[in-house]
């Protein structure tokens, strides 16, 4: 079973995000910032995507967490969503996407969809 880390700070839209995640197959486990992210990834070896907002508290926000996912774990594809700003998926490290909030279960199903081999 593939296994999706949500990253965000905002409760309600992480648990939201969480359900869309299940709800499309896909096993999950949550953080509400990059630094918690960190933790978890250093003790689940089978994440293999982290869906994170980029504007969070913390001292890192979602687009240097991708940069470390990058470097430390260059299996874990990455998904950066964000309500404040738009970003180009040939700017962002790899093969990750963005997505602009608000999403819905479907676009976050062929997201996620695309990024499982």
């Amino acid at each position: 079973m593939t296994v999706v880390l949500v990253v965000e700070d905002e409760f309600l839209i992480r648990m939201n995000t969480v359900d869309m995640v299940e709800d499309a197959g896909y096993d999950t486990l949550e953080a509400s910032n990059a630094d918690e992210a960190l933790e978890i990834l250093d003790h689940h070896s089978e994440i293999a995507i982290v869906f994170t907002d980029i504007n969070m508290p913390g001292s890192i926000n979602g687009i240097e967490l991708a940069e470390t996912i990058a470097e430390h774990w260059p299996g874990i594809r990455v998904v950066l969503t964000s309500g404040r700003y738009l970003m180009r998926d040939e700017n962002l490290p790899d093969d990750d996407r963005f997505i602009l909030k608000p999403f819905d279960g479907v676009q976050l199903t062929n997201v996620l969809r695309g990024l499982v081999h």
